[in-house]
């Protein structure tokens, strides 16, 4: 019910595989098919050779919702899991009371230059 496609903000062929893994799931996936781009490693600001603004552009061209991680600080690996659930669920029929519902990229996370170990709303 949801596919999570990671790339590393530090390896430009990691995010240029992305694409090919974005024609696989349409090719081969379940239509309707939730998906959540990640860009990982965002505690590796220095080592950055993906810049968000592409990640930003990739989302939005595939109407997927975009977070930047770091698995070793744990950043936003919550935050990216729960969007995803909820989304599902939402799809689903599942929407509870209370809950809001934001198109797919509309809450790009992004890492803040100030403190590369924290990731916020970019």
């Amino acid at each position: 019910m949801g596919i999570i496609l990671v790339y590393d903000i530090t390896d430009e062929k990691s995010f240029e595989n992305i694409q090919n893994w974005m024609k696989s799931i349409k090719e081969n996936a379940s239509a309707g098919v939730e998906r959540l781009l990640l860009g990982n490693k965002c505690d590796m600001e220095a080592k950055r050779k993906v810049q968000k603004e592409q990640a930003v552009k990739l989302a939005r061209e595939h109407g997927i919702r975009f977070f930047e991680t770091s698995a070793k600080s744990s950043t936003n690996v919550d935050e990216a899991f729960s969007s995803l659930a909820r989304d599902i669920l939402l799809k689903s029929g599942g929407r509870r009371p209370g809950n809001s519902h934001k198109p797919p990229g509309t809450d790009l996370k992004a890492c803040d230059k100030k403190n590369t170990s924290k990731c916020s709303l970019g």
